[in-house]
């Protein structure tokens, strides 16, 4: 065991580290836009950095004050839609407004300010959706309208909620798929939300060997 614990001790010396407790831990993950309905039934957008997909399923992480929480509980239809990153600019003008009136007191001592029409505000388009409600967003290249499955708010983090969805349609920009039904990976980039910085992706690396494209 000692010469275990010498070994691993050298190692580490290799790549040194410390111990920190960083304010935020958006480590890099894509943006989304997601709509969804608002009691007058227009759409609101609302920016989050936290979702992850599995098959037809995607799980969003939403602030429980927020008004695209409000909304997706009342009506249980969302559209997820996934900019590239020239629209890091339209993604930010967002970023300082809130749909919820009033404004929560926590949301103003941010700089939080009200917007009832996100898409005037930050200059994107709205298009219909074929099978939701909420209207998709005409610029972010990939498109997808979903039904909400299942809703959770975790007892040891009560401010946000885990939002269960399921896709119903996915909707691309011709430029980015390859035959019918694939994304080219080449074309494609998300913007990517990395400790409050936009980026895009850099080259390719390499693929995984199930790689189909």
């Amino acid at each position: 065991m000692e010469r275990v614990s010498s070994l691993m001790k050298q190692e580490a010396a290799r790549f040194p580290d410390q111990i920190i407790r960083p304010k935020i831990l958006y480590y890099g993950t894509p943006v989304v836009l997601l709509n969804t309905l608002n009691e007058d039934e227009t759409t609101n957008i609302s920016p989050i950095s936290s979702s992850w997909a599995l098959g037809d399923s995607i799980v969003l992480g939403l602030s429980v004050e927020g008004k695209g929480f409000e909304n997706i509980k009342r009506h249980g239809e969302c559209v997820i839609n996934i900019p590239h990153p020239p629209l890091w600019e339209k993604v930010e003008k967002l970023a300082c407004y809130t749909g919820k009136y009033p404004v929560p007191e926590f949301k103003k001592e941010m700089g939080f300010k009200f917007e009832k029409d996100k898409f005037r505000a930050s200059g994107l388009t709205p298009l219909l959706s074929d099978a939701v409600q909420p209207s998709r967003i005409m610029e972010c290249p990939i498109q997808i309208e979903a039904n909400v499955q299942n809703i959770r708010v975790p007892e040891h983090s009560p401010y946000f909620a885990i939002v269960e969805t399921k896709v119903i349609h996915v909707h691309a920009h011709s430029e980015i798929v390859i035959g019918d039904h694939y994304i080219d990976p080449g074309v494609w980039s998300p913007l990517i939300y990395n400790f409050r910085h936009y980026f895009g992706l850099g080259k390719e690396l390499g693929k995984t060997f199930r790689a189909e494209t």
